[in-house]
């Protein structure tokens, strides 16, 4: 395992980037910029990041190697801030519905207006236009409106939803790949740009490689060997047999324990889908005898994709990810910067913690060039930093 400060890919050193976003997308995405090694200013308001307050939100995990500045949009100070903040940047990011950024005065063409050559990037639940784009949601509604929730993933019983907020995160994913796809065209052409980036959208297209017109009923996508199993021991294992030749080495592990897994009806593909209730049944019953360690002890000398159902603890410590250096512990907890190896070391690193609310305000400003009596008035009409 890894500690702060371990050098890093800093593929993006230099690049500065104002992050206007609450809770999980907008933060994850600019996170990624971060790790990555952008100087990355989280602007927040007197009160904070309301998922300072909120615990369904990981703040300390998707706000590392940012720095906190403290600032009342709505003050009349503000612009001349914002002013300084816009001809700062090369990427700005908003995460709020359509219409609030300008009316806070930190809309696209209000900071465009003193950097034109800024990327700005708004993530939204739904988008800038269309007939959805002002109604309220969350990870689950993205995901219902994207269609992702009308695939089930078990072939017996209705869709469930997953425990990771899949349209929250993807949309993150998805902000900073149209993020550095506006940058490599700058660098060609000088020009910014403005990015509208959907939530919703970003869960369609990863629904879209279902295809659109999958018939959820037909649940073509789903086999009853390639699901999730509880073992004796409370624990479960994920099994991922599609092909067949995965099919023969399970069979070559299991089949002795279970000899109507040899039945004519369960031979190939098609007939182990017409007859998905029954082998799901069976599976079942099978897992059921022995703990998840008999049964991962019994596939090791096999062909099988079979993996334990891991906690997040779990994952993070686990031996794979040791081994790839991509687990960082700093301040006692454990981090995963952006996930990925380069030239065979890990790309994204951990400088520095999640920031303490405006901990570097007075630092920031002294940065945008405001003299010290400028920063005074400024703190004096409650512009920046903490109140008392």
């Amino acid at each position: 395992m890894t500690t702060a400060g371990d050098s890093g890919w800093d593929a993006l050193a230099g690049l500065k980037v104002l992050d206007f976003t609450p809770l999980l997308p907008g933060p994850f995405a600019t996170e990624i910029l971060a790790d990555l090694g952008a100087d990355v200013i989280k602007i927040e308001p007197p009160t904070g990041d309301f998922a300072r307050r909120l615990p369904a939100v990981d703040f300390e995990g998707v706000n590392r190697n940012k720095r906190s500045f403290v600032l009342d949009l709505k003050a009349d100070g503000a612009p001349a801030v914002i002013a300084r903040l816009a001809d700062w940047a090369d990427v700005a990011v908003e995460g709020f519905r359509p219409g609030v950024v300008d009316r806070l005065g930190i809309g696209y063409a209000a900071l465009k207006a003193h950097n034109p050559a800024l990327i700005y990037c708004s993530l939204s639940g739904y988008g800038q236009t269309g007939p959805w784009r002002l109604v309220p949601g969350h990870d689950g509604n993205y995901l219902a409106a994207s269609g992702a929730l009308g695939l089930s993933g078990h072939l017996m019983g209705p869709p469930r939803r997953m425990g990771v907020p899949v349209a929250d995160c993807a949309g993150g994913y998805m902000a900073a790949v149209a993020i550095l796809a506006a940058l490599a065209k700058r660098t060609a052409t000088g020009a910014g740009a403005y990015l509208d980036v959907s939530l919703t959208e970003a869960a369609l297209a990863m629904t879209a490689a279902r295809g659109v017109e999958a018939d959820p009923e037909a649940r073509l996508h789903l086999f009853a060997e390639n699901d999730l199993f509880a073992c004796a021991d409370g624990r479960q294992i994920a099994m991922g047999i599609v092909e067949e030749h995965f099919w023969a080495a399970f069979l070559d592990a299991a089949g002795d324990l279970e000899p109507a897994l040899r039945d004519a009806r369960f031979a190939d593909t098609n007939a182990r889908r017409a007859n998905g209730p029954a082998l799901a049944a069976l599976l079942a019953d099978l897992f059921a005898r022995q703990s998840s360690d008999a049964w991962l002890e019994l596939f090791a000398g096999y062909d099988i994709p079979a993996s334990r159902v891991l906690t997040p603890t779990e994952a993070a410590t686990s031996d794979q990810t040791a081994a790839r250096g991509l687990a960082v512990e700093i301040d006692g907890r454990l981090h995963v910067p952006f996930p990925f190896l380069a030239d065979g070391a890990p790309a994204g690193r951990v400088r520095f913690p999640a920031p303490a609310l405006g901990q570097h305000t007075d630092a920031i400003l002294n940065e945008l060039g405001f003299a010290a009596a400028e920063v005074a008035a400024l703190k004096s009409d409650g512009t920046v930093g903490l109140r008392d």
